[in-house]
């Protein structure tokens, strides 16, 4: 996703919340600004964490501030990945009330979503930091969100899996029962390094049967363990035997992460992270008016 797709998010969420304006970005759509604040009126706000929280989307909230009214002017209190304390600012704001009052919800739904991500990132990561071994996110995203959502997921301290089906090769469940046979791999691994020199290979196994013909298959880097038991991972991780990266996917939670994170894996990919992060407690408050 580029930085393109980002843009036309923000214009979009903007629009749903100011409507169809005719000509530039202003507080012109949003009717109880208009008709309750003076066009003169000046305002100081902060937008403030009410729980502790991991940074994520300065840049998305500052744009939107940006796009609302060119002329606010932004202090950043703290930077992507920060973790603050309950009642830490995390930015000011100064200049058009009705401006500030326009874009307060459009910024706060971009920095809530993606700080709570972070946040939620940040929990799961400190979970396993003394085990060596990684935690991914995955392509459960909201759409439209993905390049946001997964740096958010940087920022609390995982890392990001592929971004998308274009950039690496991952054969899952469906590929393979649509392939029919396990025996066909060889050649078509051999086509993918001649056509795509560089792209890692990981194939997905939901049993150790399968575990055991991967391993028959010259050519794969990694090897997915899917929807596994914390026994059926120690199981074939000692049939593995570092001949493959190991992943282990499919229904990781928060309490069974320690049971997956063991000797032999190498990541854990965990769609939570993006699809079940629950927002971060934020609110922004005019704190004083400017003459």
């Amino acid at each position: 996703m580029s930085s393109t797709a980002t843009s036309d998010l923000i214009t979009l969420a903007i629009s749903e919340d100011l409507g169809t304006l005719q000509d530039t970005w202003n507080a012109s759509g949003d009717v109880t600004s208009r008709i309750f604040i003076p066009r003169e009126s000046l305002s100081q706000a902060r937008i403030v964490a009410r729980t502790e929280c991991v940074v994520s989307g300065l840049d998305t909230a500052i744009e939107v501030f940006s796009r609302i009214d060119s002329m606010l002017e932004i202090t950043l209190y703290c930077k992507e990945g920060d973790h603050l304390s309950k009642d830490a600012t995390l930015l000011e704001v100064r200049g058009s009330t009705r401006s500030i009052l326009s874009a307060e919800r459009t910024a706060l739904n971009f920095l809530g979503r993606l700080c709570g991500i972070a946040t939620l990132a940040s929990l799961y990561a400190n979970a396993v930091a003394d085990t060596g071994v990684q935690l991914l996110d995955t392509r459960k995203t909201t759409p439209g969100w993905r390049l946001l959502e997964k740096q958010a997921v940087k920022a609390g301290g995982c890392v990001n899996h592929r971004m998308g089906l274009y950039d690496a090769v991952l054969v899952k469940d469906n590929h393979l029962a649509a392939l029919g046979d396990l025996a066909l791999l060889p050649p078509i691994i051999t086509r993918l390094r001649a056509e795509h020199a560089g792209l890692s290979i990981e194939i997905e196994a939901d049993t150790l049967e399968q575990v055991q013909q991967l391993l028959t298959i010259p050519g794969i880097d990694v090897i997915l363990l899917d929807n596994m038991s914390p026994g059926q991972v120690a199981r074939a991780v000692s049939v593995i035997k570092g001949r493959a990266q190991v992943e282990v996917s499919g229904g990781v939670r928060f309490d069974t992460l320690g049971l997956y994170a063991i000797a032999g894996v190498d990541v854990i990919s965990v769609g939570a992270l993006t699809h079940s992060a629950p927002a971060a407690d934020l609110s922004l408050t005019v704190v004083a008016r400017r003459r």
